[in-house]
């Protein structure tokens, strides 16, 4: 593609109106390839080959579209090692992560809805006594899974192989089509996976992707009429945005915004644990990711040693080029970026907080957009650094009595995407983990269950996916009566 990477519309690739533009490797600063700028002409142009390929793909059958899934899948896996190095250059992701986390990832989401699941099932038949409608009947039912249609998938930038994947593969395997919009940061790699798509057999305008840095390629893939449903991955700010648009037009919405999940951590606790756990804020993808435990709440008999541990934590774990093998905290995505984090830190010390752990830029490596691990501690829940989602290596630690103050403090909280609860007591930890509005509680582990139900309360988001989840994400619900 020579000159630059091309727009992927209807099945073609196509040379951006608006030219090109750098995408920089937060690691160095160097440029890692040119990502094309799409016109509005051109992101509606792609919204209308979604629409004109999706009665074809509708009718495809699942089987079919299922073996064009996992024939992709097989392509990615098999080129994971270079699809990896190019989205660690695009996002500062350490190997392990860009390799494992991913496109190891993006690899398994389309195996998993390669996956045929039946869409229709029966509903409890009906006696009626005769009415003005007829005489005494009794009425059967089905209900049926229906694709939505076209759907504009806008995704983030901290992941531009799983996040596309968790839209893209359930989306295509209910029937959809769709049009990518991926982060203008890192847009390269979602490319990447459109090409392994129409090679393995995705039918034309089936999967379209457009790219820019102007909102103008966003709002069109939103406000296109030939888009049924946006599913969108991002700041809450955009969601609202995006949100206004879809109300006027009536389409169906699935977002997963941001995040502030509360780290509940009990006298009781396994400490060590706790400290791992929360420790991941630091490590995994430098905080940017929307999970992250970034707002401890500590009870006052474990809150020294919880600080003590999480600031030695975040002191050793190295920051430097995610290249390296031992390399734990890569870059920030980039300059602008890692100066909010900054701006957030500073924030904090004129609010109150003690800095016990990073606060100061790395002074290595010398190029690149790094942030140091930081911790605050002292903070009050009325402190901007516990309340804003700062998106960075920077965990908040703030003190709590008893249960109902620890409750009342993790759901004081504009966010309810992700929260956590690390206890030595079971029942209670279950018991907290009810109380608490958040889409998701995790129990003593950070970890994910990939089949559970993935979203999140008030300014969190709207829907739910991952999993059989997604597959009613992507799909509207019919339903057929008939007399028995």
């Amino acid at each position: 593609m020579r000159g630059g990477q091309r727009l992927f519309v209807g099945g073609a690739w196509a040379e951006p109106e608006g030219g090109h533009y750098p995408v920089i490797d937060p690691a160095t600063e160097e440029t890692v390839g040119w990502a094309p700028e799409a016109s509005r002409d051109q992101v509606h142009a792609a919204c209308a080959a979604a629409r004109e390929a999706f009665g074809p793909w509708s009718r495809t059958a699942p089987e079919e579209r299922a073996r064009v899934l996992a024939r992709a899948a097989e392509i990615i896996r098999d080129r994971l090692v270079p699809y990896a190095e190019l989205a660690q250059r695009e996002t500062g992701a350490t190997t392990g992560t860009a390799r494992g986390m991913q496109v190891g990832v993006a690899v398994a989401r389309f195996r998993r809805y390669a996956r045929v699941e039946p869409a229709e099932w029966a509903v409890p038949p009906q006696i009626n006594e005769a009415g003005p409608l007829g005489g005494a009947s009794v009425l059967g039912a089905l209900a049926i899974r229906q694709p939505v249609g076209v759907v504009t998938c806008v995704t983030s930038y901290n992941n531009p192989w799983a996040n596309p994947a968790g839209k893209v593969a359930p989306a295509l395997a209910m029937g959809n089509t769709v049009v990518v919009k991926p982060a203008p940061q890192d847009p390269l790699s979602v490319y990447r996976m459109a090409q392994a798509l129409q090679e393995a057999g995705v039918p034309r305008g089936v999967v379209n992707v457009v790219s820019g840095r102007s909102v103008e390629v966003g709002e069109a893939a939103v406000d296109s009429p030939d888009v049924d449903m946006v599913s969108f991955t991002g700041s809450t700010a955009v969601g609202q945005r995006i949100a206004e648009v879809c109300g006027r037009g009536m389409k169906r919405q699935l977002m997963e915004l941001g995040g502030k999940g509360a780290a509940v951590v009990f006298d009781d606790a396994d400490v060590g644990a706790a400290v791992a756990g929360i420790g991941t804020t630091f490590s995994f993808y430098s905080g940017q990711i929307c999970t992250a435990p970034t707002r401890v709440l500590a009870q006052r008999g474990v809150y020294g040693r919880l600080v003590e541990q999480l600031a030695a934590c975040a002191g050793r774990l190295t920051v430097g080029d995610p290249r390296e093998p031992d390399t734990v905290v890569g870059p920030v995505i980039s300059a602008a970026h890692r100066d909010r984090v900054e701006s957030y830190v500073e924030l904090g010390r004129k609010e109150g907080a003690v800095v016990v752990a990073g606060g100061e830029r790395p002074s290595h490596p010398a190029r690149g957009f790094y942030v140091a691990p930081t911790l605050l501690a002292d903070c009050r829940n009325d402190m901007r650094v516990v309340r804003e989602e700062i998106f960075g290596p920077v965990v908040s630690v703030l003190p709590f009595d008893d249960e109902e103050e620890a409750v009342a403090l993790a759901n004081d909280s504009d966010y309810g995407l992700i929260d956590y609860v690390w206890s030595g007591d079971v029942a209670r930890a279950f018991r907290v983990a009810r109380r608490l509005r958040s889409g998701g509680v995790g129990v003593n582990t950070v970890g994910r269950n990939m089949e559970a139900p993935f979203g999140g309360f008030r300014r969190s988001g709207v829907g739910r996916d991952v999993g059989s989840y997604a597959l009613h994400a992507y799909s509207e619900v019919q339903s057929i009566v008939w007399p028995g």
